[in-house]
């Protein structure tokens, strides 16, 4: 058993879908928080969000009964200044569009926001802004064509609103780089500059990356060699999961943050097996792959279908639900062909039926 809290010293927390969805809380996320930092681990929340202010962050979290201070925030904005600031000269001037935060984020690097390209600045940064306008895009195209570096904050091509999904600042960043040709240089995640930028912040020795999307949290932390924790509270289902490409599989899997406190199973996976999940559909099968965690155990297994090899999978046993989802997914990331979407949620039903949330 690993005990999450214990064998890391920072949790780097993405915020929406793993603390709250739309500003509203998570149910049981602010006592896991709570019970985490009282354990020793240490709390920083990470975000591609470039609109609000650090405090602005810890404000509306503590609303939540998080336990949060401005320090305790990394956002986008901060990661964007910093890389910046590390190919710019100090003083230099910045075209930037988007939020107060942002133009914040980039004076405290010692650069000089402006607003026009009349200025002639050095670089473009573009962050979210529910005020972005035609003019300020029109601004920074002329800026970049002229020659200005060019950055986004982050590259989400949607935002969760409380009327639905609305696009997000990659959307927008598409207008300036389809008009000029210049494609942005990105901070947020999945790049690496907002991790480096949160483990500098935090001064974290072993800090671990807590997420609730593959292609954004997960692929960050893979990139960055670091370990993640994928919650099941927000945009990746379980499916998603057991048919997640290398370079977007977490390290654990939990329903909810309560995982940074529940000791996490050992997992055994073996090669070639043929025990009770594998005898489940096997027969005729190669590449046998077995795992088990908990109460079940599951099997991957290649067939030939009509000349094309094809990976499925069985499950076998019972348990909590999640220890299941485990030890699809050990199996099916062992396998030698990849599994697809379908197959995954096929494989799923038994656990569904037991109860993890589709």
């Amino acid at each position: 058993m690993t005990n999450l809290h214990e064998a890391y010293d920072v949790a780097l927390l993405d915020l929406d879908g793993v603390v709250y969805i739309g500003g509203t809380a998570i149910g049981g996320a602010a006592g896991a928080l709570r019970d985490a930092k009282n354990a020793g681990l240490r709390l920083a929340y990470v975000t591609n969000n470039a609109s609000r202010t650090p405090a602005a962050v810890a404000a509306l979290l503590r609303g939540m009964d998080v336990p949060a201070e401005a320090g305790d925030v990394v956002t986008s904005a901060q990661a964007a200044a910093r890389l910046l600031a590390d190919k710019l000269p100090a003083g230099a001037r910045v075209l930037v569009i988007g939020a107060a935060a942002l133009r914040l984020a980039v004076r405290e690097r010692g650069l000089v926001p402006v607003s026009t390209a009349a200025d002639n600045p050095q670089a473009v940064v573009q962050g979210y802004g529910p005020g972005i306008d035609y003019s300020q895009l029109a601004e920074g195209g002329l800026a970049v064509r002229a020659g200005a570096m060019f950055v986004g904050t982050n590259a989400d091509s949607t935002l969760p609103g409380p009327r639905g999904i609305q696009p997000g600042n990659g959307a927008l960043l598409r207008v300036i780089a389809h008009a000029t040709g210049a494609e942005p240089v990105i901070a947020g995640k999945p790049e690496t500059p907002l991790h480096a930028e949160s483990v500098i912040r935090t001064r974290a020795r072993s800090p671990l990356v807590v997420g609730d999307r593959l292609n954004t949290d997960i692929e960050a932390a893979c990139r960055a060699g670091c370990d993640s924790l994928l919650v099941l509270t927000g945009v990746s289902r379980p499916a998603d999961v057991v048919a997640a490409p290398e370079g977007q599989r977490p390290t654990y899997i939990a329903d909810t943050l309560s995982g940074l406190l529940a000791p996490y199973p050992e997992i055994s996976v073996s090669v070639g097996a043929a025990g009770a999940a594998g005898a489940a559909g096997a027969a005729g099968a190669d590449g046998a792959v077995e795992a088990a965690c908990g109460g079940w155990t599951a099997a991957a297994f290649v067939l030939d279908e009509g000349g094309t090899r094809a990976t499925s999978l069985a499950l076998a046993g019972g348990g909590a639900p999640v220890d299941g989802l485990r030890a699809l997914c050990a199996a099916a990331w062992s396998a030698p062909e990849p599994v697809s979407a379908e197959r995954a949620e096929a494989a799923l039903e038994a656990l569904y039926a037991a109860g993890l949330p589709r």
